[in-house]
């Protein structure tokens, strides 16, 4: 039987989430933008939703545009800003780590005229605000720093760059996907003026992403989606009501459970942490053990291949890196980035823990893993 830590990549939906979706599939289905009085209250529901979603990340329902992703999000916050406010400067600043929907969509900025500062980090994953300061420009408008890393769980101190930014009129964008459900989240504490998230890190449906824009830029925001009034005219299209609707039951979860499951995956992340420090020789945690969320442990096994390890332990779920990279058979560009020793880029696997997740499958896995790595070094001669 399949052991699931792959939480990172994409979460099972909850049932309290499907229940709440299923009558949007059914009684429910009416396009929410027809006047009629299915219409109306389908209507309803989703500004109820989008009021539930906004008080989760303490922002105002009109604060909240839906999209189909967290990349969706990535894009259209960093492209209208850049569009927006060219005649200001044409300097951005983000960081080596970042996922690559932000990095892709710099990558394609620079192609068209703007320039790009990478920030690098330290061994643990870190911006250094020093770096920050002197990477500012008179033309900088945008830094755009994930909340959490998706490889490795390091937190950004989001709030002090925000500070700085401000003080040099520089828009600040994060994205919090792996944040979301993981830790609080307040747009208004954090300082930022964009923030993105998906549904389906958070057990709630694929094919749903916010963008959080505060109303003061509002305006300024190029729509993602051309041909409708749909999301304040920012993305046409009718409006995915199902996911919407399981969305903002996933974040009324998020809201009444967050302590309570953040403990429990915590537990279970260090339990499997320091049984395989402990049990298994020549292993280590990449980034940071401290500044990190709850959910993510990235271990490096040296003299061993990650893929062959998860093709021995191949009940076990999980990942060499972002799952939106899995296809590449180049090494973790964030394992790069923090120094890991090239030997061991290819033996590191990033396993991230949920919801549903048990002590007995954390403790069957580590059994299973220490078994692999004995089979696979023993044929190694790197290892011997």
């Amino acid at each position: 039987m399949s052991i699931y830590l792959d939480y990172s990549a994409t979460t099972p939906i909850d049932p309290r989430v499907f229940e709440a979706m299923i009558p949007y599939f059914k009684e429910k289905f009416a396009n929410p933008s027809s006047i009629h009085s299915l219409g109306r209250v389908v209507r309803e529901d989703v500004d109820k939703a989008r009021a539930t979603i906004a008080k989760s990340i303490g922002a105002e329902p009109h604060e909240i545009i839906f999209t189909a992703s967290g990349s969706s999000s990535d894009n259209m916050a960093i492209r209208s800003i850049a569009e927006k406010f060219a005649d200001r400067g044409k300097h951005i600043i983000t960081c080596a780590i970042e996922h690559k929907a932000v990095l892709q969509t710099c990558k394609y900025l620079e192609k068209h005229g703007y320039e790009v500062t990478y920030l690098p980090v330290d061994k643990e994953g870190l911006v250094s605000i020093e770096d920050f300061k002197n990477a500012i420009r008179r033309d900088t408008i945008l830094v755009s720093i994930m909340l959490v890393n998706n490889e490795i769980g390091t937190i950004q101190p989001i709030r002090e760059i925000s500070d700085i930014a401000k003080k040099h009129q520089i828009f600040v964008h994060t994205d919090a996907v792996q944040a979301m459900g993981k830790m609080k989240i307040d747009v208004g504490e954090l300082g930022v003026d964009l923030l993105t998230f998906s549904g389906h890190k958070i057990c709630a449906p694929k094919g749903i992403g916010v963008l959080y824009v505060d109303e003061n830029l509002k305006d300024d925001m190029v729509p993602l989606v051309f041909g409708g009034s749909q999301e304040f005219g920012l993305r046409a299209g009718t409006e995915n009501v199902p996911n919407i609707i399981g969305l903002a039951k996933a974040c009324e979860i998020v809201m009444d459970e967050l302590d309570e499951e953040t403990a429990h995956i915590r537990h279970l992340r260090d339990l499997f942490e320091n049984r395989i420090l402990n049990e298994i020789p020549k292993t280590y945690v990449n980034g940071s053990r401290e500044k990190r969320v709850c959910s993510v442990t990235n271990i490096a096994f040296k003299y061993i291949e990650a893929e062959a390890l998860m093709i021995y332990a191949d009940e076990i779920c999980c990942s060499t890196g972002s799952a939106c990279t899995s296809e590449s058979v180049d090494a973790s560009h964030v394992l790069y980035a923090i120094g890991v020793d090239p030997v061991d880029l290819h033996g590191s696997i990033r396993f991230s823990f949920g919801r549903f997740n048990t002590e007995e499958e954390i403790n069957r896995a580590v059994d299973m893993i220490k078994s692999s790595v004995e089979k696979l070094r023993a044929m190694s001669p790197l290892a011997q």
